[in-house]
């Protein structure tokens, strides 16, 4: 941890001590005076160095916690983490979006298997039967930390190697082949994260996650891809635009 966070509190105005405190916090981890992994000043110490009451400080952290700026860790203390992922609603792929970013991304392949496809995958796919798909399973990190899980199934001829899903992209992969993604069908929703999905992705059971199904298109609107991903709802947003028709 590097010098103390110069903090400034007028203690004669009206808006609460702990809310200034939390505001200067918030505005230095915004600003990068504070950056991810950085280990935050012990409650105690800061509420002595401040000449604040315990719960003042409690309050003030708390509020960041809750905020997912801070989070507390056993043996570790109070830590600043990843400022949340924001992703407009367009057809880019995560690793694009993430390394345009400065995200620094990361894939762990877990499963990639090549099978005849359950009804409603080959439905997605408009695949005749007995058609056979590369089903792939990936956990996908910034800058070290968990933020999705992503299943997407592609038919076998289109189906990029295993090693190139951990050095980029799928969609990267795909434009290797000639593959032009054209348009896509998504649907964004929420549920909650079962124990092997929190386990993977760094949360609670039962946390909540954003969803995202997509299939998508190529030029000729033949479907390339139907892909099935959750993503941590504490690091993760869409943004969309909405105009008035």
């Amino acid at each position: 941890m590097g010098a103390p966070l110069a903090v400034e509190l007028d203690r004669s105005s009206p808006v609460p001590l702990y809310f200034q405190l939390a505001q200067t916090i918030e505005n230095a981890i915004i600003g990068g005076e504070l950056a991810p992994g950085d280990r935050f000043e012990n409650e105690l110490a800061l509420a002595k160095r401040l000449n604040l009451s315990r719960p003042t400080t409690r309050r003030a952290i708390q509020e960041l916690v809750d905020k997912g700026l801070l989070v507390r860790k056993r043996g570790v203390g109070t830590q600043v983490v990843q400022s949340a992922v924001h992703r407009p609603v367009e057809l880019t792929s995560l690793f694009d979006d993430l390394a345009r970013a400065g995200q620094s991304p990361t894939t762990k392949l877990l499963d990639y298997q090549v099978a005849v496809p359950a009804e409603d995958v080959a439905a997605e796919l408009n695949l005749q039967p007995g058609a056979e798909v590369a089903s792939i399973r990936r956990l996908r990190s910034t800058n070290g930390e968990p933020l999705a899980l992503m299943t997407n199934h592609i038919p076998v001829d289109l189906a990029p190697d295993p090693e190139e899903l951990e050095a980029h992209g799928l969609y990267h992969a795909l434009r290797a082949r000639g593959v032009h993604i054209r348009l896509a069908r998504q649907r964004i929703g929420a549920k909650a994260a079962s124990k092997a999905e929190a386990s993977l992705l760094d949360e609670k059971t039962g946390a909540p996650l954003l969803t995202m199904n997509r299939t998508a298109f190529d030029d000729s609107g033949s479907a390339v891809e139907f892909g099935s991903h959750c993503y941590r709802a504490s690091r993760y947003y869409f943004d969309t635009t909405v105009v008035d028709r």
